[in-house]
């Protein structure tokens, strides 16, 4: 015989997830009209240039990753778009995962070149 299991208030769920939503809205409102008046519409990576067209590609990055320190001066953020936000956050995640050197490009170690002699085999027919 199954078992049966209640089941979940969906108006509750609902609204939880509306209030979770509209919080979320209305703190990344503030600090990012904030950010939008304080520094000038460009990528801090990339260097693109932003207008009103394209101003939502324009995300408010926080350099210590706290999205709750958002001091009024600006100190904790920076602008960068989508692609740039996303990399800087990628890099981040690998970081926490293999350690901070993960970011950083590997050192060649081998000296083993597999093509090194092929120009003067083809030099000889």
């Amino acid at each position: 015989m199954p078992i049966k299991r209640p089941q979940p208030n969906r108006a509750k769920l609902d609204k939880v997830v509306a209030d979770a939503r509209r919080d979320k809205e209305d703190r990344e409102k503030g600090y990012r009209e904030q950010a939008l008046k304080l520094y000038p519409w460009v990528c801090g990576r990339c260097a693109r240039e932003f207008d009103l067209k394209n101003l939502h590609e324009l995300t408010v990055h926080h350099r210590n990753h706290n999205h709750d320190d958002n001091p009024a001066d600006g100190s904790n953020w920076e602008l960068l778009c989508l692609y740039c936000h996303d990399d800087e956050h990628q890099r981040h995640m690998n970081a926490a995962l293999y350690g901070k050197g993960a970011t950083e490009k590997p050192k060649e170690t081998g000296s083993f070149k597999a093509f090194a002699g092929l120009g003067s085999l083809l030099k000889k027919e």
